[in-house]
Order: C-alpha cells, then structure tokens, then sequence
C-alpha cells in the first residue's frame, strides 16, 4: 500500500500576461511540499507567449 505524501501538485499562472492584453494563457504544473510550503509559490518562469521570463503565481 503506498503510503500518503505531502506533495501536491499545484498550477502556476503568469501574472504580467493578464494586463498584457494578448489571447492566451502561460501555465505550468509543478509539486510541492504542504507540510514545508503552506504559503502559495511564487516562481520565475518563461513565458513563451510574450518571449521573456515572468513571475507565476499559484492558482487554485
């Protein structure tokens, strides 16, 4: 039997690609820890709509 992790998957969303205006959405799927991480993530990633590194924040 396998045994119940903190891990969970979470979706990030970029932040600047909302006011930017143009169609489409950035999102990524990641894991993290519950237990370690209670606050939402917070991560720099590429956004390959608007060619350039953006923060993403986790939705719900």
């Amino acid at each position: 039997m396998a045994k119940k992790g903190n891990r969970v998957q979470v979706i990030m969303e970029c932040t600047e690609h909302k006011t930017s205006g143009q169609p489409g959405t950035s999102r990524y799927i990641t894991t993290k820890n519950k237990k370690n991480t209670a606050e939402r993530l917070e991560l720099k990633k590429f956004n390959p709509i608007l060619k350039k590194v953006t923060v993403h924040k986790e939705i719900k």
